[in-house]
């Protein structure tokens, strides 16, 4: 099924996923194939839960089994947030699409990704 139209929707459903972020690249968020969906993605925040070691995140969106980056390799401070994704900068995943992360450093990171989903 194609995409629906985002001009004439039935349904918004917003969601939130959590995510710890591991050295090996995982989907945060997911719009599987032949869904019938559009996910806008509206919020990425990383936060490191470490007390004192900086980490760092590499996000991306994940399509066709190519990776293109969102925020590559960047420092997360201890004990900070970084926003990569607002609703300034909110994308839309298609079908078979996904936002994946991975870190320097395991146990380090929490992901948590605002979204809607768009029937």
């Amino acid at each position: 099924m194609a995409a629906p139209n985002i001009v004439n929707v039935a349904n918004i459903v917003g969601k939130t996923a959590v995510a710890n972020v591991s050295t090996t690249a995982a989907n945060v968020v997911e719009n599987s194939a032949a869904s019938g969906t559009v996910l806008k993605i509206n919020t990425l925040l990383i936060s490191n839960i470490d007390g004192t070691s900086a980490a760092e995140i590499t996000t991306s969106l994940f399509r066709s089994s190519v990776a293109y980056p969102i925020a590559s390799t960047i420092s997360v401070p201890a004990d900070a947030t970084l926003v990569v994704l607002s609703k300034d900068t909110s994308m839309y995943l298609e079908e078979g699409d996904a936002i994946r992360c991975s870190a320097s450093a395991n146990g380090d990171l929490v992901a948590i990704c605002s979204y809607e989903i768009i029937s």
